[in-house]
């Protein structure tokens, strides 16, 4: 039976010139929606410039910067990216990408970026909560898929490794 959620992981390299990306190099990556998976190229800031195409293909873009050896791996790129990437799923329908939402909230209720409000509907009807973003008065609806601790542990790890900055 195939994994209900799949995640490419980065290989660390540039996508376009293969070469790998160095410790201290800043690069832009790039979140592919790939229909149940979602891919992460990385690209070194030359052949981003000189071909930014992807970008418009592209779910969600960022730059980051390689950690110096002697630094510890950031988990998560910051905040604005996380958001982002929570709105661009808002209109999904597709079981894995309504789970990555709901993960995405509660990491960003537990950054207090997002406040909860409240919820609507039960187990019957299909369950959503009732949110707005700290600082602002615009409700956002989050559906509550059927997850158990397990299953949100499992999604949260492949969201790291979306998100994860390769050395």
């Amino acid at each position: 039976m195939a994994r209900e959620y799949e995640i490419a992981k980065s290989s660390g390299c540039c996508r376009t010139c293969a070469r790998k990306l160095e410790h201290g190099e800043e690069f832009v990556a790039a979140l592919l929606d790939q229909g149940q998976q979602f891919e992460r190229q990385d690209f070194c800031l030359a052949c981003w410039q000189a071909n930014p195409a992807p970008a418009q293909a592209a779910f969600s873009v960022w730059r980051s910067r390689v950690p110096e050896a002697s630094q510890p791996k950031p988990t998560f790129v910051d905040n604005e990216v996380l958001v982002d990437f929570f709105n661009r799923l808002a209109d999904q329908d597709e079981p894995a990408k309504i789970s990555f939402r709901f993960v995405l909230a509660l990491m960003l209720m537990r950054k207090k970026v997002l406040v909860y409000d409240g919820r609507q509907g039960g187990p019957d009807a299909g369950e959503t909560w009732q949110m707005h973003f700290r600082g602002g008065s615009q409700r956002v609806e989050v559906i509550h898929p059927p997850l158990d601790e397990e299953k949100i542990a499992e999604v949260t790890a492949q969201l790291g490794s979306l998100f994860e900055v390769q050395p």
